[in-house]
């Protein structure tokens, strides 16, 4: 075995390690990654030829947690790893958008990358290490690759910057964001932040990408020692010069033409269509002596051309007119209209239009029963805020079935849930459901979730710290050129055709999320800003568009929402709370129609009580309090009586606490049965606590205390009772012989 080991080290002196020439060693490129106790293994396999017919890139990105790798079982009946959860999804995405574009974008072979965790402490973050892995697989094997990349975490924790952080540092973090980048160019960026300035977006930015390229150079070095430094020959394309030159001088013009119209979507897909399919008939007519396989063939080429026609088409006429294809100006932002509350159901609703996006966003308020279970390999935990994002085939008029959620949705409800996530008050004790809907797109609808989802919140009467915007920017900048634009809210086509898509979301104060994918070299940090601070000023305007809608969250909540009362009580009363097999608690809903949860936080009892009614709640905390409430003497309470005995009845005063009520304390006259007094299980009755035991802490109540005593009664003399002599006066006991224990005497014979 050729094994070859190469070691990096972070900032702050922690050392990651990449072994290749060991384990997998059929795949095209394999690379065992390691940090301290977690270990990851990256694997990438290439087809050898291309599809027939493909003219994009087939990059399939699987990212995997063992459940042993933590030393656990996986849940469920099998006890086996199933489909990838979400964060395993949302981990591939973070990899896949940063080797994507550095792919030669003439070859078309299938690429699969599979990272697998194989060993983890729950120390260190392995998602932050799987673009490292992945990337130097590919730099281990002859797959053409434009690389090498990496990605890290990086972690703003008391001001200062700190590369791929561990789990308990990030619980200090006001910044998380996760950055891929070459050595020369970043290109991917997601994360969440705490409103901080955009100044401070940079400067992570910056620190990330001084820890990123050593790694780069180390991958670098990898592969020239391997000697899969040249890459393998291909031929994925077959080109037509002629063609494409024919393509661009008869279909130029036109395109542009159509570019400056500033037509709507539908309208403007048409017109470009048109100019390529009259190229078409043109062609035909002029080859009318080629077959018709020749001509689908040509045709094939033609589509491919004319899409790089448009693609310029577009982007001169931004750079050099600054008109954008729906018309407006590179800073305009597109018409807004909302509503709050268009549904009346819902416990909270909202409708949010921006252009040809729109969102139908819904609030659901919970209970603590409602939160989502997450058992994850490193993470065992419990979400009280959901964000689900659907993205229907209609909202963009496809005529298709709908499927299930799929990776993108996935990721642009997390991006959204990012961005509103900390605006929820820490201490809101009710469980959050927003779904959003996606009823029209044409650019940026994750965006448009976050600002309908942040109206949805308020309507409902979620008390948010402050209301979340979002908006997408985009950016034309061609190789060689000093001239770029940036451009405000973005279309679909302007996505696909342009350099950049960098959404951010943010409060008055500050950024709270952000997603930048970058598919151009040569991005100055100068440009960044510039995007940045154009982001803020239409993320601005956005939210002054919302607040003319809502201008804060409602006061109350809807008449149909569950209301919800939370408490705190003493540790050492939950089981009391609970009862014996939940025998106390269980009660106390059926009796008072209300769901009660209780959890030990911080040293403390948290008690939540919810019910649809107010006077649900105040009977089932009454009996709460009456449970952690401690017996005071003198006191007067409301009983029960549990059972009878021949010396009196046994009443239950407080729940789960019973108090003997003797026969002599049921009434001033002398009863000779309990059951003179008409006493009987069941009864309701008024008592007072006239003692507690110092030793064994039982009860003794009186219900004659709080009746009137009757005129003349003399209560009768208590008869003191003799000490009884201690064992030495009592004489010596008679020792017994065979058993035998003879006659028994009188007691006078004793004495």
């Amino acid at each position: 075995m050729n094994v070859i080991t190469k070691t990096v080290e972070l900032p702050d002196g922690r050392t990651i390690s990449i072994e290749t020439g060991k384990l997998a060693k059929q795949a095209d490129g394999a690379v065992m990654l390691r940090m301290n106790n977690t270990v990851l293994l990256a694997t990438v396999c290439a087809a050898k030829d291309a599809v027939p017919g493909t003219d994009f890139m087939p990059l399939q990105v699987e990212y995997r947690e063992k459940y042993s790798a933590a030393g656990r079982f996986p849940g469920g009946f099998t006890k086996r790893e199933g489909k990838a959860n979400d964060d395993e999804i949302l981990t591939c995405r973070l990899v896949d958008r940063a080797l994507r574009p550095l792919f030669p974008s003439n070859y078309h072979a299938e690429v699969y990358v599979n990272v697998i965790l194989f060993s983890a402490d729950g120390v260190d973050m392995p998602d932050a290490l799987a673009g490292f892995a992945a990337s130097a697989a590919l730099a281990a094997s002859d797959i053409p690759f434009e690389g090498p990349i990496s990605e890290v975490r990086v972690a703003r924790i008391n001001g200062e910057f700190v590369i791929n952080p561990t789990f308990e540092q990030l619980k200090q973090a006001d910044m998380d964001l996760m950055v891929g980048a070459t050595e020369e160019n970043i290109m991917m960026v997601e994360g969440e932040m705490k409103e901080v300035q955009e100044s401070d977006l940079l400067a992570a930015l910056k620190a990330a990408h001084e820890a990123i390229k050593p790694m780069c150079r180390l991958q670098k070095e990898l592969s020239k020692e391997l000697g899969t430094d040249v890459k393998r020959e291909y031929c994925h394309e077959v080109n037509d010069e002629e063609l494409r030159e024919q393509v661009k001088n008869e279909c130029y013009q036109p395109a542009y033409d159509v570019t400056k119209q500033g037509l709507e979507k539908h309208a403007r897909a048409e017109a470009f269509e048109q100019i390529r399919e009259d190229f078409k008939v043109r062609y035909a007519e002029a080859h009318v002596d080629m077959t018709p396989e020749e001509l689908e063939e040509k045709n094939a080429l033609v589509d491919r051309y004319y899409h790089d026609v448009e693609r310029d088409a577009m982007r001169r006429c931004v750079l050099d007119e600054g008109i954008r294809l729906d018309g407006r100006k590179t800073t305009d932002i597109r018409p807004i209209w909302c509503e709050a509350g268009p549904l009346p159901m819902p416990h909270g609703s909202a409708l949010f239009t921006r252009g040809e996006t729109q969102s139908l966003a819904t609030t659901t308020l919970g209970t603590k029963l409602d939160e989502k279970l997450v058992d994850d390999v490193l993470d065992k935990s419990y979400m009280r805020f959901l964000l689900h994002y659907n993205f229907p085939p209609f909202s963009t008029g496809e005529a298709k079935a709908q499927r299930g959620v799929g990776r993108r949705e996935i990721g642009h409800g997390h991006l959204a849930w990012r961005g509103l996530k900390g605006q929820i008050p820490e201490d809101y004790p009710y469980t959050i459901r927003v779904v959003s809907d996606i009823l029209e797109s044409n650019g940026s609808s994750s965006m448009a979730t976050v600002c309908a989802g942040c109206l949805s919140l308020m309507d409902a009467g979620v008390p948010l710290k402050s209301p979340v915007s979002g908006i997408a920017m985009g950016l034309i900048k061609n190789p060689g050129e000093d001239k770029y634009a940036v451009l405000s809210d973005i279309l679909g086509d302007e996505d696909h055709l342009g350099d950049m898509d960098f959404k951010t979301t943010g409060t008055p104060k500050g950024l709270t999320a952000t997603q930048m994918d970058i598919k151009c070299d040569g991005l100055s940090y100068e440009i960044l800003e510039k995007a940045l601070m154009q982001a803020k000023a239409g993320r601005e305007h956005i939210l002054g568009e919302m607040l003319k809608t809502l201008s804060a969250p409602r006061p109350e909540l809807k008449p149909h929402v569950p209301r919800i009362e939370q408490i705190i009580i003493p540790k050492e009363y939950i089981g009391a709370v609970i009862g014996p097999g939940g025998k106390i608690i269980q009660g106390m809903q059926e009796e008072t129609g209300a769901v009660i949860t209780i959890d030990e936080e911080d040293g403390v009892g948290k008690v939540q009580v919810s019910a649809s009614n107010k006077e649900s709640i105040e009977a089932a905390l009454a009996k709460i309090r009456a449970i952690v409430a401690i017996p005071e003497v003198g006191e007067v309470y409301e009983g029960e009586v549990r059972s009878i005995m021949p010396y009196g009845a046994f009443v239950e005063f407080m729940p789960g606490k019973d108090g003997l009520l003797h026969i002599s304390e049921i009434d001033w006259k002398r009863l000779e049965t309990v059951e003179e007094a008409g006493l009987k299980e069941g009864d309701k009755i008024q008592v007072k606590l006239i003692d507690i035991d110092e030793k064994t802490g039982k009860f003794k109540l009186s219900r004659r205390a709080l009746l009137e005593k009757p005129e003349g009664y003399v209560e009768r003399e208590r008869r003191e009772r003799r000490p009884r002599p201690e064992r030495g006066e009592r004489g010596e006991r008679r020792e017994r012989r065979d058993g035998d224990r003879g006659e028994r005497r009188p007691h006078h014979e004793e004495e």
